[in-house]
C-alpha cells in the first residue's frame, strides 16, 4: 500500500505544508492513522484512494495549524522551504501531475474550491472567505466537484493499475 500510494499522498501533504521533514512526518502519521482506522473504510462511501487522500489532506491541515508547526516556521531558514515538486521522485511528480491534470478538466467554479481545499489546504470556511462567496456555495459545489472527479479519477485508476501490473 505504501509503495502504491505513498507518492500521490505526499505530493498533496508537500503541497500544504511545504516542509519535506514536517511532510515526511505527516505521512508517516498519515499511514499510522490508515493501519488504525482501516476497518471504519466504507468503499461505498468513496474509493481507498479518495478516502487515504482525505485522511493525508486532513492530517496535513491540522499540522499546519498547529502550535508547534508554527513555532518551528519561526524558527525555520529560508534555504529549508521547499517549493512545488521538489523532493518527489520523477514517478511520484507524474502521478501528482496527472491527478492535478485531471483536476483541472472540470468546470473554472469546482477547479478553483478543489485546488484551494486539496493542494492549498484551506478549508471550506477559508476558502468562501477568500472567494466572498456563502459557505453553503462552497459545500455544494464542493459536493458536485468531488462526485465529478470521481467519475474522472475511475477512468485515471483504471489506466494507471493497468500500467502498474502489466
Amino acid at each position: 500500500m505504501y509503495k502504491n500510494y505513498s507518492g500521490a499522498l505526499y505530493g498533496v501533504i508537500i503541497r500544504i505544508v511545504r516542509y519535506e521533514v514536517e511532510a515526511n512526518e505527516v505521512l508517516q502519521d498519515v499511514f499510522v492513522k490508515i493501519w488504525n482506522s482501516v476497518k471504519s473504510f466504507d468503499a461505498t462511501k468513496a474509493s481507498l484512494y479518495t478516502w487515504m487522500l482525505n485522511i493525508a489532506r486532513n492530517s496535513a491541515i491540522d499540522r499546519l495549524k498547529s502550535k508547534s508547526f508554527q513555532n518551528d516556521l519561526q524558527n525555520q531558514s529560508i534555504p529549508d522551504f521547499v517549493s512545488d515538486g521538489i523532493g518527489l521522485s520523477t514517478e511520484q511528480s507524474h502521478e501528482f501531475n496527472e491527478v492535478q491534470n485531471r483536476v483541472n478538466t472540470l468546470r473554472d467554479d469546482y477547479k478553483v474550491i478543489i485546488n484551494k481545499a486539496y493542494f492549498g489546504g484551506l478549508t471550506q470556511e477559508e476558502i468562501a472567505e477568500e472567494l466572498q462567496i456563502p459557505l453553503g456555495t462552497v459545500k455544494t459545489r464542493t459536493r458536485a466537484a468531488l462526485i465529478e472527479l470521481r467519475e474522472i479519477l475511475k477512468e485515471f485508476k483504471f489506466i494507471f493499475l493497468f500500467f502498474l501490473f502489466k
